[in-house]
């Protein structure tokens, strides 16, 4: 490349050049008369807000960029347009974004808890159902549905003074054998002859306990199967006369099914959660459901209209049960409600603001609750390993000389039952084990290793002595007498 030794010079001149032709061009514009001397001594006659120099207006002036003089590259073109289509289409989807709602803030509290939300486009799964019994009528013209003969007239025949119940000794019977368990059982209003699960692979099912024969040994029979979720069903009800249900799944849909024919009658959606379902025990075309957004709402079942909502939970609302004071009582029916939030509210039906509020420094949540049969307690199942009593009357208040202890619960929504004359209450537990506590001693009575996992759903057969079953998340349903 060589070396010149008079480069520093060349420099210093061209330098020199340079500032000589800036000097000339200033002194060409120049203006000779002007009121103000626009030059390096104004900042010390006018302060820092003098008007700026000749010298300053022109660098300015003269200071253009290659964009302002058109001499960018045309790769330099190319991106600059790039980054304006970029920065376009951020604005308007910045403009497009939603508003962020409460209930939207909410909903991403629980993200991490609740499944996908749905989209724009998201539709129910297709229903659809089977029957798997021999033939949906007899021969006199019954269907299925209906209970061997004598067993309505003997449900309605028994003593409920002199009704006396016993301890299941042994499991009878097991059957289900679902791979991914089964969340709840609810046996057939009155005469308890059909068993109604939930599955946790979002199929419900109809199982026989009883086909009117007189063996003793009468193994459930699978008698219709429901598909119409593509997620976990978490709860299941009946309707007073068992001809409907409903099922509420994780995939944020209810669905109303009929129980003979397996036909969706209506489908229900608000977009969140349901964790809990209650039909109104005065009438049946009307029930409530607890949902994640700390909301209960009621829908009617004919019109699928939501027709009224409580909203005074702080937290996911996960049990509900219906308080009722006979025919010659004339209170009106009371809504028992408890939440993650560690409350428990009491309402009136139909109205919107709760009339109690029940809460303590020491409560902990209760995701479970249910009614004794004399209808003056409700138990809750509580997070403390506890199982805690709410007396309804006179007045609804926690009853702190009644407690229930020894099982392991926290972190489980297992259910609790009462036997028929109210003598002993059961329920299940997070190892799979099955307590049996005496109501008035609140002694546990028996203990059994039931299944391999929680064992979440316990009921008591309405009339028969010491029959009573249990769902686990093993996929397993077991008959104890």
């Amino acid at each position: 490349l060589g070396y010149d030794k008079q480069r520093l010079q060349k420099f210093a001149k061209q330098q020199e050049t340079r500032k000589t032709m800036v000097q000339k061009a200033f002194q060409k514009d120049k203006k000779e008369k002007d009121p103000l001397v626009l030059g390096s001594d104004d900042e010390v006659e006018y302060g820092v807000w003098g008007p700026p120099t000749k010298q300053e207006v022109w660098q300015k002036q003269n200071n253009l960029t290659h964009a302002e003089t058109g001499d960018l590259a045309p790769e330099q073109v190319a991106e600059r347009e790039y980054i304006q289509e970029r920065n376009r289409v951020r604005g308007q989807e910045e403009e497009d974004r939603p508003v962020m709602t409460l209930d939207r803030i909410l909903e991403r509290k629980m993200a991490h808890l609740l499944p996908p939300q749905q989209g724009a486009d998201s539709k129910p799964l297709e229903a659809s159902s089977e029957f798997h019994g021999n033939s949906e009528y007899d021969y006199q013209g019954r269907s299925w549905l209906a209970p061997p003969a004598g067993m309505a007239s003997a449900a309605s025949a028994v003593d409920h003074d002199n009704f006396k119940c016993f301890v299941p000794k042994k499991c009878v019977a097991r059957f289900g054998n679902n791979k991914n368990g089964f969340h709840r059982i609810r046996l057939f209003p009155t005469t308890g002859h059909l068993l109604l699960s939930a599955g946790l692979d979002g199929v419900c099912q109809v199982w026989s306990l009883n086909d009117g024969s007189e063996s003793k040994k009468q193994q459930p029979k699978l008698m219709r199967s429901y598909k119409g979720h593509s997620a976990a069903c978490r709860d299941v009800q009946f309707n007073l006369t068992g001809t409907q249900f409903v099922s509420a799944s994780f995939d944020r849909y209810l669905r109303l099914w009929d129980t003979q024919s397996g036909d969706v009658l209506q489908t229900f959606t608000n977009g969140k959660v349901p964790y809990c379902i209650q039909f109104y025990p005065k009438d049946d075309s009307y029930f409530v459901v607890g949902c994640s957004d700390n909301r209960i709402v009621t829908y009617h079942t004919e019109t699928g209209e939501l027709t009224q909502e409580y909203n005074h939970h702080l937290a996911p609302v996960n049990a509900i049960v219906f308080v009722t004071y006979g025919e010659d009582n004339n209170e009106p029916v009371k809504m028992v409600t408890s939440s993650d939030d560690k409350k428990i509210l009491v309402w009136e039906w139909d109205i919107g603001v709760p009339i109690k509020y029940i809460s303590d420094p020491t409560m902990h949540s209760m995701p479970c609750l249910s009614m004794h049969p004399s209808g003056q307690f409700i138990c809750g199942q509580s997070l403390d390993n506890t199982i805690c009593c709410i007396q309804t009357s006179p007045k609804i208040r926690v009853s702190h000389s009644k407690k229930f202890s020894g099982h392991m619960v926290s972190g489980y929504a297992c259910e609790v039952a009462f036997s028929p004359d109210g003598k002993y209450i059961v329920s299940g537990d997070g190892s799979g084990a099955l307590f049996v506590w005496d109501w008035k001693r609140h002694k546990i009575l028996q203990k059994f290793r039931a299944h391999d996992k929680a064992t979440m759903g316990v009921v008591w057969h309405p009339f028969e002595k010491s029959t009573l079953f249990t769902c686990s998340w093993d996929g397993v349903i077991k008959m104890w007498q």
